[in-house]
């Protein structure tokens, strides 16, 4: 993963106890640079999903940075069950992909988020920032909240399944099973990271290429 920022950082806390950089990024893309690309014949305008790599456990400060200067983000939370040296349960809200945030930009407005405290870089090949499909990142928006998911370690092969109903109607993954319930294991492999979501047997049909 290539960085598209230099990072010097000053630490402070936020008020929910995440560590948080006060820090400046230099961008090794210049403002001018930027605006050179927004008018370059070809440039697509139109906004896109990408993926921030945030410092870790930075996750939801960067979101509330992102939502007072009105730039569209997704994250993801998933429910922890931790238990504190006092013996106390709590449930906690967890990023379901650790040290990174859904935003929605325009290309030539990464730079954007590139100067929010806590973000590292822009995913991409080389300089460049790599789009996510539309597709996956909606159909995550969407179903997540109607389903039971988990974290789960990363797959890159394996005997895959296509959801054939249902708010992932279209995604494919692998197909696993848990106690009595059978759950699909999706993939974003731009950022190497996966999540099982809990599905139905009459949702899902085998996966021919």
């Amino acid at each position: 993963m290539q960085a598209l920022t230099t990072l010097k950082e000053i630490t402070s806390l936020t008020e929910d106890g995440e560590a948080l950089s006060s820090s400046i990024n230099l961008n090794s893309i210049s403002l001018a640079t930027s605006r050179i690309l927004s008018q370059t014949p070809g440039v697509d305008a139109s906004p896109k999903w990408f993926a921030a790599y945030t410092a870790p456990r930075h996750e939801k400060a960067v979101v509330r940075q992102l939502d007072a200067r009105h730039v569209e983000s997704f994250l993801p939370l998933y429910s922890s069950a931790r238990r504190w040296k006092n013996g106390c349960r709590v449930t906690i809200a967890q990023p379901l992909f650790p040290s990174y945030v859904f935003v929605r930009v325009k290309r030539q407005d990464s730079i954007k988020v590139l100067q929010i405290p806590g973000v590292l870089s822009i995913v991409g090949a080389g300089r460049e920032p790599s789009a996510l499909p539309c597709a996956e990142i909606e159909s995550l928006r969407a179903g997540l909240p109607q389903r039971q998911f988990e974290p789960h370690p990363y797959l890159a092969a394996g005997e895959k399944v296509r959801i054939i109903a249902g708010s992932f109607e279209g995604m494919v993954g692998i197909l696993l099973r848990k106690k009595n319930d059978c759950r699909v294991v999706l993939t974003l492999d731009l950022i190497r990271q996966s999540v099982a979501v809990e599905i139905g047997v009459d949702e899902i049909e085998p996966f021919k290429q």
